[in-house]
């Protein structure tokens, strides 16, 4: 009898520790949005292995077209975590203003759809070389390329600009995250816009150094928040709360439904 007390008395123990460290689920949210978020940079190396491609000679070239494919499968990657991101995080957001959150999965999508199109211009032109298409499709190679330059501002400028505002506004209105964080996003879409619209009148050239500049706080903005996300989760948060009084009115009526056999 005593030996079954004590076995009982440890399974005890160990359920409690391990409920205790048990993960909550809004934790897992802000986890895996986090991630995504950081894995929405894993592209950055594109910025030097696309001047190859986008070259004048590259489809008349010789070498290997092995960076080029794989820069395609870069941006492929960040066009998925751009959906994801906002596909994990809108159960959460919703909660603050539903039609808000809603027009970040739109955008989201829209954006990582411009981004799968520009891959397909630039696989186009690999595809072109490895045919030996040679000199007659010069042409078609500039234009691609050309193409390409041209819904990389449409998708990864104009539309990440949208996407942080949306974003920037749902966190700050629901204090998710700190709101210093959440208004670099506020910020940071319009000055990506400016930048955006001074490329598309020709102001400024769109490889120039103010075009870049004006990229940075919405690039700091995501990479921060992906950061805080996967290191502290959620900041406590009305929106929030309703879960807490969920779990506690359940576990209240139930109290042993959270233990496992």
């Amino acid at each position: 009898m005593t030996q079954t007390n004590v076995k009982t008395s440890r399974g005890d123990q160990f359920q409690g520790d391990r409920e205790e460290f048990q993960m909550s689920p809004r934790r897992k949210t802000a986890l895996v949005a986090g991630v995504l978020y950081l894995l929405t940079f894993v592209s950055i190396p594109t910025l030097v292995i696309y001047g190859q491609v986008k070259s004048a000679n590259y489809i008349i070239g010789a070498g290997p077209d092995t960076s080029a494919i794989i820069g395609g499968i870069l941006e492929i990657i960040v066009a998925l975590a751009g959906i994801g991101t906002a596909v994990v995080l809108f159960p959460v957001l919703k909660k603050q203003n539903e039609a808000a959150a809603l027009g970040l999965v739109a955008s989201r999508i829209l954006e990582s759809g411009t981004i799968f199109v520009g891959v397909a211009f630039l696989l186009s032109i690999v595809t072109l070389r490895q045919a030996g298409a040679g000199a007659e499709a010069l042409v078609t190679s500039h234009a691609l390329a050309a193409l390409y330059d041209r819904i990389f501002l449409l998708g990864q400028s104009f539309m990440p600009a949208i996407c942080d505002l949306l974003l920037g506004f749902l966190l700050y209105k629901s204090r998710l995250v700190p709101r210093g964080l959440s208004l670099i996003g506020i910020i940071g879409g319009p000055i990506l816009l400016v930048g955006y619209i001074a490329v598309l009148f020709g102001l400024i050239g769109q490889h120039a150094l103010l075009a870049g500049l004006s990229s940075i706080p919405v690039a700091l903005f995501e990479f921060s928040l992906g950061v805080w996300l996967v290191v502290k989760g959620f900041q406590p948060s009305p929106i929030l709360s309703s879960d807490t009084r969920d779990a506690s009115a359940a576990a209240a009526t139930n109290p042993f439904a959270s233990r496992r056999p």
